[in-house]
């Protein structure tokens, strides 16, 4: 949910991403459930950070979204770009072209082809001088552009994987935690262009683990938590813990250094491992037998929330803040 009425560049409905995995050592198989009912969009000149700790299904929201999932993935879900719904052909025609990727992984680069040809690919020596251009501001010297992949560090790879996204005409960016292994003032100068991108009416999902990097730069914040969404809030609500609705925000925004750094007991639970209802039931303080049961999203001012705290509450029903 948003307070705006800007048009939705990426919109995504109840999306559910599971795979097929053998049972032990048996021959039967099963469908293992990894990201359930998440619906996100992203309008012209938002950039929308998906954060989350690490095996929460943040990677594979941008797999689905291009297409690149393994064979024994299942989908479902509706996922539209530009108001068309993406089915296999459009996610083939829209990327790389109108929908541009920053992988985690810095194997995406071909270990066989020089990286200045790759990152300048259809246009050639034609888009040579905006690939300078952008190696220079992210401190590559030109030499880079004539080395290998295996020759570059995993920061540089980084920079040159930014750089491909940048290179050409996209109108959504997704990257998916761009910044580890860059420094600090590298990886703010990427930030910002990703600010500038969106702020010229583009769109970009930014997925981190890093959300007090994310919050110098996103307009929303969507958090995950083992696979399911939790709560969708403007970085606004963020400024102090009140402002915010569900415990696991609550306990993220504690983690951070400014805000004394607390840690949060137990661990996310393994997707086979997953309890009933609310992932996070174990781990909160507010747990109730409800919490055990189906719990939806419910509206929350301009963002949405997954408890059984606001379920019932018609203030929250209509999309106005609630007082704890």
């Amino acid at each position: 949910m948003s307070c705006t009425d800007k048009k939705k560049i990426l919109e995504i409905e109840e999306l559910s991403v599971s795979f097929l995995q053998y049972e032990g050592k048996s021959s039967r198989q099963s469908w293992l459930p990894v990201i359930s009912g998440l619906s996100v969009a992203v309008r012209e000149g938002e950039l929308v950070a998906v954060v989350g700790s690490s095996g929460s299904g943040k990677s594979l929201l941008a797999h689905a979204i291009l297409g690149i999932l393994p064979y024994n993935a299942r989908v479902s879900g509706k996922m539209k770009f530009q108001g068309e719904f993406l089915d296999e052909d459009r996610i083939r025609k829209f990327r790389g072209n109108e929908i541009a990727f920053v992988p985690q992984s810095t194997m995406y680069l071909d270990p066989l082809m020089k990286v200045g040809k790759q990152v300048r690919g259809k246009a050639g020596r034609k888009a040579g001088g905006l690939q300078k251009k952008l190696f220079a501001r992210y401190g590559l010297s030109e030499s880079t552009e004539e080395k290998y992949p295996f020759e570059c560090s995993g920061g540089m790879t980084r920079r040159i994987l930014l750089s491909t996204a940048l290179m050409g005409n996209p109108k959504l960016i997704i990257a998916d935690e761009p910044t580890p292994g860059m420094d600090l003032k590298l990886a703010k100068k990427s930030m910002e262009d990703f600010r500038k991108f969106a702020d010229e009416g583009n769109g970009v999902l930014l997925i981190t683990h890093d959300i007090e990097l994310a919050l110098q730069v996103a307009d929303r914040i969507v958090v995950f938590y083992a696979g399911k969404t939790v709560e969708e809030a403007p970085v606004s609500d963020f400024r102090t813990e009140e402002t915010l609705r569900h415990p696991y925000t609550k306990a993220l925004w504690r983690a951070l250094p400014q805000n004394g750094f607390t840690p949060l007991a137990g661990t996310q639970p393994y997707v086979k491992d997953m309890p009933e209802g609310c992932p996070f039931e174990p781990r909160c303080s507010w747990h109730q037998e409800r919490c055990k049961g189906e719990v939806p999203m419910v509206q929350a001012g301009c963002g949405s929330v997954r408890c059984v705290r606001y379920c019932d509450s018609e203030k929250y029903k209509l999309g106005e803040d609630a007082k704890s």
